[in-house]
């Protein structure tokens, strides 16, 4: 027997822990006391009593039981299993959602039927007991459950500890957890950031071994571990973690230009990332075509700068060129990802627009075309983001936003203006 799943584990009583039930959404207390109620085990679980433990408003509240989906779902009308990897059930309210989830363990490499030599983890439908799920999950301080029947906070895998170290670790062997699933590699950087902490020095070694790992790893579970990277709040350390772990290079080596010094004349672009977090904080809404755009944006800047300031003069690019210019900056990373066409449209017209705003000349009737074209808000949105980095652009900015104003306030007008009626084709005669 492996002395560190089967230890027993460390159980603290309500009185020595800092989780309360008047801090949990109380959706998610109606979910645990009917689980309970109706005889079945029901803790809370992973980032919300993570957050509770270091005083953190959790964003998530999710539930663990050893309930199936389809007796949580007979439990709760109010619910629908999802997911085929991970199926689970989601238990609606008014105002808002539950996950709930059953103890899970990890499979064997017969139940993965994977090719030999491959731990990548394709299927996770496999229950298992509290302390078997408990060993399944990514960190230690993610494995954490709160205990509905008493209060309690059981911990099998050291997580309080960690917690007080503020450390991030792995549970297991590293290289083997991330061979498992590669995109934990980007939460590890996303947690540290995140809370402030640290990341154990064996966690950090495979990290730097495996990162190509993350190749195999579904695009759109990387593409949106990175969007909630970019949204954590603290977006230049997960960045600077990405870079100092040898992850930027794999994933998204477009950011280079906001964490390395530029020789051009285009401004620190290493602003932007604090006018991020400023804006999360504020909780100002980032579309996911302005967070994409965000990370290309300087790469597709200093390209159009080295076209325009080729020879040693200046030679503004055509609409048609920049158009291109954009198509060709953003192919290698719409490809990595695997973008949908909605999402690879909402990145070109973001971009393509913001280019646009540089015109030399505007006149007032084709600001207001412009304002309507698809990817205006984006585009407007990138360069609020802009002047206020690097504060340059106000007077630009400041006529734009004057004609978005003026469109908005059009568009009720001429709601309310009654069609004229039609007038009805006459018949030609034979």
């Amino acid at each position: 027997m492996d002395p560190i799943t089967e230890r027993r584990p460390r159980i603290l009583p309500r009185a020595e822990h800092k989780i309360s039930r008047q801090d949990i959404d109380p959706n998610a207390v109606k979910v645990l006391y009917r689980l309970h109620r109706a005889g079945f085990k029901a803790f809370l679980v992973g980032g919300g009593v993570r957050d509770l433990m270091v005083g953190r408003r959790p964003k998530d509240f999710d539930a663990a039981t050893d309930a199936r989906p389809q007796e949580i779902k007979r439990l709760f009308r109010n619910s629908r299993i999802i997911g085929r990897r991970f199926r689970l059930v989601h238990v609606f309210f008014k105002d808002g959602i539950v996950e709930v989830a059953t103890f899970r363990r990890n499979p064997s490499q017969n139940e993965q039927g994977s090719a030999p030599g491959e731990l990548l983890i394709t299927s996770d439908n496999r229950f298992g007991s509290p302390r078997e799920d408990a060993f399944r999950r990514d960190f230690t301080i993610n494995a954490l459950f709160y205990d509905i029947a008493d209060f309690s906070l059981i911990d099998y895998v050291g997580g309080i500890d960690d917690l007080e170290r503020q450390l991030i670790r792995v549970i297991g062997d590293p290289g083997v957890r991330f061979r498992e699933d590669p995109v934990r590699m980007l939460r590890a950087c996303e947690f540290a950031a995140r809370l402030g902490f640290g990341i154990e020095e064996r966690t950090q070694e495979a990290i730097q071994r495996h990162g190509k790992e993350l190749s195999k790893a579904s695009p759109a579970r990387v593409t949106e571990e990175i969007l909630a990277l970019m949204r954590c709040g603290h977006v230049g350390t997960a960045i600077q973690w990405l870079l100092e772990l040898n992850l930027l290079a794999v994933l998204l080596p477009e950011a280079y230009a906001m964490v390395s010094p530029q020789a051009r004349g285009l401004g620190d672009f290493s602003t932007v990332l604090p006018t991020i977090d400023r804006w999360v904080a504020e909780g100002r809404e980032l579309s996911d075509g302005v967070v994409m755009s965000i990370i290309v944006l300087p790469k597709l800047l200093l390209r159009r700068y080295d076209m325009e300031s080729r020879g040693g003069g200046y030679r503004p690019l055509s609409r048609r060129a920049l158009d291109d210019l954009v198509h060709r900056v953003i192919e290698p990373f719409v490809s990595r990802f695997q973008l949908s066409r909605a999402r690879s449209q909402a990145l070109f017209y973001a971009l393509a627009g913001f280019l646009r705003f540089a015109a030399a000349s505007w006149r007032s009737g084709e600001r207001a075309r412009f304002v309507r074209r698809s990817g205006f808000k984006d585009a407007l949105v990138l360069l609020e983001i802009l002047v206020e980095a690097t504060a340059e652009g106000q007077d630009e900015l400041a006529l734009w936003r004057k004609a978005a104003q003026e469109a908005s306030d059009e568009a009720p007008n001429r709601a309310g203006v009654p069609s004229r009626p039609r007038r009805r084709r006459r018949r030609r005669r034979r």
